[in-house]
């Protein structure tokens, strides 16, 4: 009988005490669960499995090697390479060291789990990142038209006008009305001080087809109306 079917003996032996990993839970938890969670996601694990129930140190890693599994294949969606996650958790083959005792073991997994949700984390950043420029440079590319909006910026960027306005706001810090107002009345700024056009030209060039509403909005930023901005600087 070689190893791993004296490990499949033992395990029906101890059928009574012992139940194998739920890796869909622990999949759904580095997929959503955060950092400070993860000692007592861990902690969950073992009670469901009954860890120190397993006394054959065997059995112990049978049964763990599923975690090692799933962080493994979980951590590859982001870009992680195997040798890499071998670099910071070891083989398999490397494991035993660590599952001596409950909170060796324990230890070891949940530095584990966190390491995941950082690689998580790291990659949603990035992507995040990714996005909103691309988006930014949507608004600058089209400021000037009359009907862009945030449903038509979350499309170019293929997201939906709720996730796109929140991810918006927690990256850039303020809602995307107000950014794009922003690029808006720089962009007026720049032609008032370098060019001789009309501010009602400069009005509709950057993007407000209602004139007197641009004033409005012109002063409430800069504390100027858009001629006196124009000849403060022009003079």
């Amino acid at each position: 009988m070689n190893m791993y079917s004296s490990t499949r003996s033992e395990i029906h032996a101890h059928d009574a005490d012992v139940r194998r990993i739920d890796v869909d839970k622990i999949e759904r938890f580095l997929e959503s669960g955060q950092r400070d969670q993860c000692s007592s996601a861990v902690d969950s694990v073992f009670e469901e499995i009954n860890y120190p129930a397993l006394e054959s140190f065997m059995l112990r890693l049978y049964i763990t090697m599923d975690i090692y599994v799933c962080a493994r294949t979980f951590s590859k969606r982001f870009g992680i390479s195997g040798d890499e996650f071998t670099k910071e958790f070891g083989s398999i083959d490397d494991m035993p060291g660590n599952l001596d005792t409950l909170s060796s073991a324990k230890a070891y997994f949940t530095r584990m789990f966190d390491k995941c949700i950082c690689w998580r984390m790291e990659s949603c950043r990035n992507e995040s990142s990714a996005i909103i420029c691309k988006a930014k440079r949507y608004i600058y590319d089209n400021y000037h038209l009359d009907d862009i909006c945030l449903k038509s910026v979350a499309s170019a960027v293929n997201l939906s006008p709720t996730y796109f306005s929140a991810l918006f706001k927690k990256d850039v810090g303020m809602n995307f009305i107000d950014y794009l107002t922003n690029v808006r009345i720089d962009k007026a700024k720049e032609l008032l001080c370098c060019t001789s056009m009309q501010v009602s030209q400069i009005a509709c060039r950057v993007g407000f087809s209602d004139y007197r509403y641009f004033g409005q909005i012109f002063k409430k930023h800069t504390g100027k109306t858009p001629r006196e901005f124009q000849h403060t600087h022009n003079s």
